[in-house]
């Protein structure tokens, strides 16, 4: 079974993740969520963003924030180059 979205991954380049969880987390957390930038948004949610090593990795972060039982509201993998202007934020 082909995939389109397999076949215009650059596997040369890490990937990076946006995750958005519900609430405002502290620097903290920067550790616990291996080295993600935390930025507190205006709306109360808090951005993890950042590079992930692979897929099991992503599932670790996100076994993570459901073990923390905190409420996940969105996953992006984003264009590593792009992943700074998150962090360009309102951070903490």
């Amino acid at each position: 079974m082909s995939n389109e979205r397999n076949s215009k991954t650059d596997s040369s380049q890490p990937l990076a993740y946006q995750i958005r969880i519900e609430g405002h987390l502290d620097q903290q957390w920067t550790d616990w969520f291996e080295g993600l930038a935390l930025t507190l948004e205006e709306d109360g949610d808090t951005l993890l963003t950042g590079s992930v090593a692979d897929q099991a990795a992503l599932h670790g972060l996100l076994k993570k924030i459901r073990d923390l039982g905190i409420v996940l509201v969105s996953v992006n993998r984003v264009q590593f180059k792009d992943s700074h202007l998150y962090r360009s934020k309102k951070g903490i």
